[in-house]
């Protein structure tokens, strides 16, 4: 019975560790850290080396400028005029998400007097 238990245990521990380093390796292949930068940002266009730089770049983004809060003309000195513009909301094209086919879009909401109140990556 023993033997039983220890058996068991250790495949599970191995189901475990296989199903850790595959979530790894997606999650790696699919967020990169690729630095920010708002010229690269700016001034992209889609072509087969380039169609996923906005993706490899939202990370840095995120994580390294506080945009709630920011006013319409700050964002678009900081982003560049976007590819969809209504009165409370712009929307960049990200490109190829590097998962399958799927493509994204990172929206920005605007409060009443003009000021990122969110922010959210759509991918499908």
């Amino acid at each position: 019975m023993r033997v039983l238990n220890n058996h068991r245990a250790l495949k599970l521990t191995i189901l475990s560790v296989g199903l850790i380093a595959i979530l790894g390796f997606l999650l790696k292949a699919r967020l990169t850290h690729e630095p920010f930068d708002a010229e690269k940002w700016k001034n992209w266009t889609e072509t087969e080396s380039t169609m996923s730089m906005r993706w490899d770049m939202m990370n840095g983004l995120r994580n390294n400028y506080e945009l709630v809060g920011k006013s319409k003309k700050e964002i678009i000195d900081l982003l560049g005029e976007p590819e969809s513009k209504m009165p409370s909301e712009f929307r960049y094209f990200l490109g190829y998400s590097r998962h399958g086919i799927n493509t994204g879009s990172f929206t920005i909401e605007f409060n009443k007097e003009d000021n990122v109140k969110d922010h959210y990556v759509w991918d499908g």
